[in-house]
């Protein structure tokens, strides 16, 4: 293996961590129960599993599959296809999952601007469509003869009119450049602090506060596809309680569910390929030590860029009281 960049905190295995891992994942072979595979991964085939989950035991649906592009998923290949045939590898595996959610259940489907349409289409005949989100993603090669595809969706949908949905648990903490003030001189819609000024927003449909996982973060691994922690995050607060069961069945490397542990959700999720199920169990481990979320910090979900600012700022806020070098 060769050796990182000091600063590259990409998750690494090693062949023997990787057989190690690889005894926390289970297999399904015959109908069960949840606590069966509760906070655990299954490293199985989609259409192998499937049939022997207990019905109605999910709370938060989220789903990242294989967008309508051929890429390359460590052993396996997805190859692009036409719509028409992309939407019935949709309806292969989707209304089975469909009995495993509770009547309240909500459900988050990932995908890009060529797979958008079949997606909705198949969601239309299965669920109530509410939303699509769609989010900044900064990576992505220029073109010279089109736009820069820099932007992916999420469809938000319920399985009825009865559904979970906390918008406190999602609101934007953005910093206040030329803040309002009442006529008391008192601040408008804003909370004045002397580590600078902020106001909560409520969350749109429109994210440009996230940061694709990269080298220096220590959530990043090699999956081609890996989704950020804070964008996850996202939607298990607004759609799900603690103690909620949340299920992805193209679990990659495990982000779903290694936030939803970091949240105290129980959680399971299906993956075929046995490095992505490795790296998911070892970032499960460490999320049990370290529950820190980038970007979120206090209950709230920080406008990109000033979280920092802010943490530094109460530090030397700290620093200035007369008591503070008696006790470090």
């Amino acid at each position: 293996m060769p050796e990182k960049a000091p600063r590259n905190r990409t998750l690494t295995i090693t062949d023997a961590e990787r057989k190690e891992l690889l005894r926390e994942v289970i297999t399904l072979n015959s109908s069960c129960v949840v606590t069966d595979f509760t906070d655990r991964l299954i490293n199985q085939d989609i259409f192998s599993c499937t049939g022997f989950l207990p019905s109605a035991f999910i709370d938060l649906l989220i789903i990242d599959p294989p967008y309508n592009l051929s890429k390359k998923f460590a052993g396996n290949t997805f190859t692009r296809k036409t719509e028409a045939v992309y939407r019935q590898w949709l309806e292969s595996w989707l209304p089975g999952l469909k009995r495993c959610l509770k009547e309240t259940a909500s459900l988050y489907v990932c995908c890009d601007w060529h797979s958008s349409k079949a997606i909705q289409s198949v969601l239309e005949e299965h669920f109530k469509i509410r939303n699509r989100i769609t989010w900044e993603r900064e990576k992505g090669r220029g073109a010279k003869t089109n736009w820069k595809n820099c932007s992916e969706d999420i469809w938000f949908c319920t399985k009825t009119d009865d559904y979970y949905f906390n918008v406190e648990a999602v609101k934007l903490k953005r910093k206040v450049v030329a803040p309002y003030r009442h006529a008391s001189g008192a601040p408008k819609d804003w909370q004045e602090d002397t580590a600078g000024n902020f106001r909560l927003t409520h969350p749109s449909n429109l994210w440009t506060d996230i940061s694709i996982p990269f080298w220096s973060m220590p959530e990043n691994t090699d999956h081609p596809t890996q989704k950020p922690e804070k964008l996850i995050a996202k939607l298990i607060l607004a759609s799900s309680k603690p103690g909620d069961f949340i299920f992805d069945p193209f679990a990659g490397s495990g982000t779903t569910c290694v936030v939803a542990r970091k949240l105290g959700r129980k959680f399971s999720g299906i993956e075929i390929e046995p490095d992505y199920c490795a790296m998911a169990v070892k970032r499960l481990a460490r999320a049990a030590l370290d529950k820190t979320i980038q970007g979120y910090h206090e209950g709230y979900f920080w406008e990109r860029n000033t979280l920092a600012q802010q943490k530094k700022k109460k530090v030397k806020k700290r620093e200035s009281d007369p008591l503070f070098h008696l006790f470090t």
